[in-house]
């Protein structure tokens, strides 16, 4: 399926768009100010070793010192049934070099490995490594064993290390794998000598930019046009892809309309939408999508769909648009963890085979790795999705300061209570003179009314009179009862 790449690029941000017949697909960000490190390889220093955990703290200069599993050391894991625990690989002080493996996610600092890779257009380069293997979203293996072959008939036979061959080497020639080859040699041999003069911690080697990831990670086979509507950053594209991806210099093209990029292709609108918590489906259906601190639950509803047949047809037909919509929202909002989708109860298994195969096809145009288990016997499908980087939603939005990210707020007449019973306590322990209770207009007109009378009689029962001020910045559970 044809595709296009929309860049926009603000000082402050650049935001990438891939679209697939008009609709945005996938979405990432990237500001200046917290560009991702992922990838990013550094000399750190052991700062703390915790034999019951099995990991170890790393400052790599950050704020927060990152995290090492023993599983993650290299040396370690290909031990085999040799494995050392880690208080006999690592020793505070020490240093190492690390790699990034997952970006710092909330109050979690990021995850390290020591086995490093450094990736190319068509290869990953495995430093420590001496095998070949292949991406295993290419499942013909006689296309694994030929792309094997062709790799290394053209490595020079002195060369050391070893390779991932990317998916979007399926149909390369042998000049575009001697290029990449030469590519990461010399990234390698930059990353060795800046390691012998550096003092940890120290950042050695640092992941590209999201533009040109763009050129290196998102350009397939299918991409037919990718527009940026930055004339310097369209330059620095062109001049990378020039020398690394001359297929992609013909579909690179500079937008320099006075309409936004992605006002033209509805992407802002799009973004809106996967800020909401509620999803509309052609059909008339929805999905409502909670995402919280342990998992993320989708619920479909058929909504207004009422269907032409039966109802359980409607049902079916529903929960087949769902699985279409959910696995676009799940890459879109970049969903990570364990994921709970409640579809619409259906009788027959042969419906729930068929909705699964459907969920299953839709997931696999993700490029993110994902597991799926069939239907529990609550009928429910639970997943996972690795969480790479922070959500769209945690990446342009925070909590509410009202509701303090509970999604509700307290109803006036509750304040009005906590108020009452408030004024009550003190009352008891102090002996004032009056009690004047600041509080949003919505409480203090409950008190003018409804709750007129509870007032009242707290005020005879205390034997002191309670005034009311109405205080316009206040939020609806916010009040404060001063003692005068």
């Amino acid at each position: 399926m044809s595709e296009e790449i929309l860049i926009n690029v603000t000082p402050q941000e650049t935001r990438v768009a891939v679209m697939q017949l008009g609709v945005v697909q996938d979405l990432h960000i990237e500001r200046s100010s917290s560009c991702g490190i992922v990838s990013n390889v550094y000399l750190g220093k052991v700062s703390r070793v915790l034999p019951g955990m099995q990991s170890a703290f790393i400052d790599i200069g950050l704020e927060r010192s990152a995290f090492l599993h023993v599983a993650d050391i290299w040396e370690n894991s290909n031990n085999g049934d040799a494995a050392k625990p880690i208080e006999k690989i690592l020793f505070e002080g020490q240093t190492l070099l690390v790699q990034v493996i997952k970006e710092p996610i909330g109050s979690k600092g990021a995850r390290l490995s020591t086995q490093l890779s450094i990736a190319g257009r068509l290869l990953v380069y495995l430093p420590q490594e001496t095998h070949i293997g292949v991406s295993q979203r290419i499942e013909s293996t006689a296309q694994r064993d030929a792309l094997r072959a062709k790799l290394q008939a053209v490595l020079p036979p002195e060369h050391q290390g070893g390779y991932i061959i990317r998916t979007v080497a399926e149909a390369v020639d042998d000049p575009d794998f001697l290029a990449d080859i030469t590519y990461l040699d010399k990234l390698w041999s930059n990353l060795k000598s800046a390691a012998k003069n550096a003092s940890a911690p120290q950042l050695l080697y640092q992941e590209l930019n999201i533009s040109l990831r763009v050129l290196r990670d998102f350009v397939s086979r299918d991409t037919t046009r990718i527009l940026v509507d930055s004339r310097s950053t369209y330059q620095k594209m062109l001049e990378f892809a020039q020398d690394y991806n001359t297929a992609a210099t013909s579909r690179l093209e500079h937008y320099p309309g006075v309409r936004p990029l992605f006002d033209l292709h509805g992407v802002e609108e799009e973004i809106e939408r996967a800020l909401s918590k509620r999803v509309e489906l052609k059909s008339g259906g929805y999905l409502i999508i909670d995402q919280t601190e342990a998992l993320t639950t989708i619920d479909v509803n058929t909504g207004g769909f009422v269907g032409l047949r039966n109802f359980d047809d409607t049902i079916f037909k529903t929960n087949l648009e769902a699985t279409q919509v959910i696995a676009r929202q799940l890459r879109l909002r970049n969903l990570g963890g364990i994921i709970i989708c409640d579809f619409i109860d259906m009788d027959t298994q042969e419906h729930r085979d068929a909705v699964l195969e459907e969920f299953k096809k839709a997931l696999s145009r993700d490029h993110t790795r994902i597991s799926v288990n069939g239907f529990s016997s609550l009928g429910l499908v639970e997943m996972t999705r690795k969480r790479t980087r922070e959500s769209l939603a945690h990446i342009l939005c925070e909590p509410c300061p009202t509701c303090q990210g509970r999604g509700e707020v307290k109803t006036a007449q509750t304040v009005c209570y906590e108020i009452l019973r408030e004024i009550l306590r003190e009352a008891r322990q102090f002996n004032a003179r009056e009690y004047r209770i600041l509080a949003s207009q919505q409480v203090i007109d409950l008190f003018l009314e409804e709750e007129s009378q509870a007032l009242a009689e707290l005020s005879g029962f205390i034997a002191k009179p309670i005034s009311m001020l109405v205080e316009s910045l206040y939020s609806q559970e916010q009040y404060d009862v001063i003692l005068m």
